[in-house]
């Protein structure tokens, strides 16, 4: 029979009850240069004064038209641009200041599936390598191992063993999607940030990638930052929306709350644009599709 003090008992509800992600004050701005000698005349506010929460295992959408700062704010969050200002908290560390050798370790827990399968994987590489690179970058698995959790995590996300051996050209774009996610399970994940994961898909498959993102999160306890300009699909998938226009945060609360009570006079924009507002179906509960193993 093992004791557990009052303090560990503390220090293991403190750990639960901390948000995974938190984001506080963020801004991203980028320098508009004019003139013969390219002088900074003004400030870019790509993201401007940003704040959130994100939970262990929940989802949150970040929704809003294009160009209004969603991905810019992604990239960021993972410090792969450099933000002027603010801090983000991961796992209770600020990602802000950390060095490249920790920033480094801890994005073994921050992974990202980008918006376009087709660009997102190098044409020259077999599966086996894209798939695999995350293992052998962070030394993870090398050898028989490397290979025997390339297949685990392909048949994971719905695909043959054989895939390993073929070339992304030889895959529809459903099926290069899941290489993609495949790939940012590698290194069994805390985050994955989600850049328009469907929008290139046409709707069939659309429904086939959000069930087995679900699926994945329900088995792995995965947080998602969902990216997406669509509100049906937004609205489907996450526990949590986050409306954005022009680098700010306009409107924010749970899904029931931001699609059946909209405050914001933008985000009831967004809502009008979807057919039937009432009686709309989203491309999952549709019936477009409820297996995650096809496609």
């Amino acid at each position: 029979m093992s004791l557990v003090t009052p303090e560990a008992s503390a220090a293991v509800s403190t750990s639960r009850a901390c948000p995974l992600l938190k984001v506080r004050n963020l801004c991203t701005h980028f320098p508009i240069r004019s003139g013969l000698l390219r002088r900074v005349t003004g400030q870019l506010k790509a993201v401007d004064d940003v704040s959130f929460d994100l939970d262990r295992g929940q989802t949150i959408g970040l929704v809003g038209e294009s160009g209004c700062g969603k991905s810019t704010l992604a990239r960021t969050i993972l410090r792969l641009i450099k933000p002027h200002s603010g801090n983000v908290y991961f796992d209770g560390q600020d990602l802000m200041d950390l060095s490249q050798r920790q920033l480094r370790h801890k994005r073994r827990s921050m992974q990202i599936v980008f918006q376009d399968p087709v660009g997102s994987l190098n044409p020259r590489l077999r599966i086996e390598t894209i798939v695999g690179e995350p293992l052998r970058v962070h030394r993870v698995a090398s050898g028989q191992e490397l290979k025997r959790r390339v297949h685990a995590l392909l048949e994971e996300c719905g695909l043959p063993t054989d895939a390993a051996r073929r070339f992304p050209h030889e895959f529809s774009g459903g099926q290069r999607q899941r290489i993609g996610i495949a790939r940012a399970l590698a290194l069994d994940p805390q985050l994955i940030v989600c850049d328009e994961p469907t929008s290139a898909l046409d709707v069939s498959i659309q429904a086939q990638i959000l069930n087995l993102l679900q699926d994945l999160q329900a088995k792995h306890h995965l947080a998602y930052l969902f990216i997406s300009h669509d509100m049906s699909v937004i609205s489907h998938v996450c526990d949590q929306i986050a409306v954005m226009h022009k680098g700010k945060i306009v409107e924010m609360g749970s899904r029931d709350q931001v699609v059946n009570n909209p405050q914001n006079v933008y985000t009831q924009r967004l809502l009008s644009a979807v057919p039937s507002v009432d009686n709309w179906q989203s491309p999952v509960s549709g019936g477009l599709g409820g297996s995650s193993t096809v496609g």
